[in-house]
């Protein structure tokens, strides 16, 4: 129970997650339940979803994704939450209109 309480300080959205089931996909699932995204598009969202460092040693910083929650591994499963994953689009399309707008 710490754990959750833990994990709900650092991320609010793993709190909403961890009290409800969530529809969890993966790669090949969510590609075929949702066309608009290929498999590939998907993996490439997911490999840049936390920060790395690049070949020059600077940090390269991840699109989001992972703080979103919307990504969910369990051992070597990649899982995709949907609602978490359509929120974050969501944040992504906000984002862009206020810098095309400024």
């Amino acid at each position: 129970m710490q754990q959750v309480a833990a994990s709900a300080a650092v991320n609010p959205a793993a709190a909403q997650a961890d009290s409800s089931p969530r529809d969890l996909f993966s790669v090949a699932q969510f590609a075929q339940r949702r066309p608009a995204w290929s498999q590939s598009a998907l993996r490439y969202l997911i490999l840049c979803a936390e920060d790395r460092i690049g070949a020059s040693g600077e940090r390269i910083p991840g699109n989001g994704l992972a703080e979103a929650a919307a990504i969910v591994r369990v051992g070597r499963r990649v899982l995709i939450d949907e609602a978490a994953f359509f929120r974050w689009i969501a944040r992504q399309a906000k984002g862009a209109r206020r810098e095309a707008a400024a």
